[in-house]
C-alpha cells in the first residue's frame, strides 16, 4: 500500500509525517524490515540511539522515527519519508498488523473431532482433526482449537480464544475470552504437592482451580499447576514467554510479562504489571509488588516492594547489585592486595 495510507491507518499515534512537505513522493511500501535489513519498498524503524547511525545508510523507503528533529532531517535529506511518533517501536507493530495477520481457520468442525454430548459448543467456532473434548466442557463463540488439543471434563473456553495444537487443558480451569495458548502448554494439571512420611511420599490430591482472565497469553510448552484448595490465577492482559513454569496457589496480577524459563514455586503472588526477566526463579510463597522487575537469572527469595528493581542470587536491589558487580571484576586485583599486605605483617 502506499506510504500515505499507512499514515492515514495509523494516524491515532503519529504526531508528525514528512508528506505534507513532500506530496509528491509517496513510495508504495511491499513489506516491513529491521533497519539493518530493510531494502527498497520497505518500512523500518528507529528507536532510541542504538540503530540511528542507521538513517544514513538504511536502504528503507520509508521510517518510523522519534521525535528527533536532527534524525527527521537526515531521512529528508536521504529522499526517505517518515512519520514521528513517542512510541516508534508501538506504531511500527500496528503497521505490521497491517500487512500480516495470523492464521485463522474458518469456522467447522473436524469429522475426526471426538466431542461429548454434554459438551455446549458456542456459535463460528473452528475444531480441528482429532480434538478431544470431554464432558460438560463449555467452548465460547469463534474460539479456534488447533489439531489433537485435548479438553479434560467441566472445562470452560472464552469467546474468540485460541488454542494452539497439541495443548492440553486439564480438568475445571477457566480460561476467559481473546486468549492465546500456544502449542504444547499445559493448564491446570496436578500441581506439585507430596507429604513426606517415614515410609515415602504421599501424594496430596490437587483438587483447585486454574483461572486464566480475559487476553491471556501462553507462550509453547509453559505450564500453569492447579492446586490442592484454592485456585491458581493469571490476571487480564498478562503474557507469558515459552518455557515458564508457574507452580500451583500462585497469583499473578494484571499486565504482567514473564520471560522464557522463569519459574516460581506454590503459592507466589505477584501484583499487576510485574515484569520478570528469562530464567527468573521464585521461591515459595514469595509476594512481589506492583511494578516490581526482576532482571535475567534472578533468584528470588524474599517479598520484592512495589516499583523494586531486583537482580543476582538470591535477589538484591539492582543498583547494589551493580556495585557488587564492580567489585567482582576487581576480586583478582584485591586478591593480590590482600597477599600483599599479609606478607608485609610483621611475623
Amino acid at each position: 500500500m502506499k506510504f500515505s495510507e499507512i499514515v492515514s491507518r495509523l494516524g491515532d499515534i503519529v504526531t508528525d509525517s514528512s508528506l505534507s512537505a513532500n506530496e509528491n513522493h509517496d513510495p508504495e511500501i511491499t513489506g516491513l524490515a529491521a533497519i539493518d535489513e530493510a531494502t527498497t519498498g520497505n518500512l523500518s524503524y528507529i528507536e532510541g540511539t542504538k540503530f540511528a547511525s542507521w538513517v544514513g545508510k538504511t536502504n528503507a523507503s520509508a521510517l518510523i522515527l522519534p521525535q528527533d528533529e536532527k534524525l527527521q532531517t537526515q531521512a529528508q535529506e536521504r529522499n526517505i519519508v517518515w512519520v514521528a511518533t513517542k512510541e516508534p517501536r508501538l506504531l511500527f507493530a500496528k503497521a505490521i498488523a497491517l500487512f500480516y495477520q495470523p492464521y485463522r481457520p474458518s469456522p467447522e468442525i473436524h469429522p475426526t473431532a471426538v466431542i461429548h454430548p454434554t459438551a455446549e459448543i458456542g456459535s463460528d467456532v473452528y475444531i480441528g482433526p482429532h480434538v478431544v473434548i470431554q464432558p460438560r466442557v463449555k467452548v465460547g463463540n469463534g474460539a479456534i482449537i488447533h489439531p489433537n488439543v485435548v479438553i479434560y471434563p467441566d472445562v470452560t473456553i472464552g469467546d474468540r480464544t485460541t488454542l494452539h495444537a497439541n495443548c492440553t487443558i486439564h480438568e475445571r480451569s477457566q480460561i476467559g475470552a481473546d486468549c492465546v495458548i500456544h502449542s504444547g502448554v499445559v493448564i491446570g494439571a496436578e500441581g506439585f504437592g507430596f507429604v513426606p512420611t517415614r515410609t515415602g511420599w504421599v501424594k496430596m490430591e490437587q483438587s483447585g482451580y486454574t483461572v486464566l482472565e480475559d487476553r491471556v497469553e501462553v507462550g509453547s510448552n509453559s505450564a500453569i499447576d492447579r492446586p490442592a484448595v484454592g485456585e491458581t490465577r493469571v490476571g487480564r492482559d498478562t503474557v507469558i514467554d515459552n518455557l515458564v513454569q508457574i507452580g500451583h496457589g500462585c497469583k499473578i496480577g494484571f499486565g504482567c510479562a514473564i520471560a522464557g524459563q522463569a519459574g516460581m514455586a506454590g503459592g507466589v503472588e505477584i501484583g499487576n504489571r510485574v515484569i520478570l526477566a528469562g530464567q527468573t526463579g521464585i521461591a515459595n510463597q514469595v509476594k512481589i509488588g506492583d511494578g516490581a522487575i526482576a532482571s535475567a537469572q534472578a533468584g528470588i527469595h524474599n517479598d520484592v516492594a512495589p516499583g523494586e528493581i531486583v537482580s543476582g542470587t538470591p535477589a538484591i536491589p539492582h543498583k547494589l547489585y551493580l556495585k557488587a558487580c564492580a567489585i567482582y571484576n576487581r576480586l583478582p586485583e584485591i586478591y593480590k592486595l590482600v597477599k600483599q599486605f599479609q606478607r608485609q605483617e610483621p611475623k
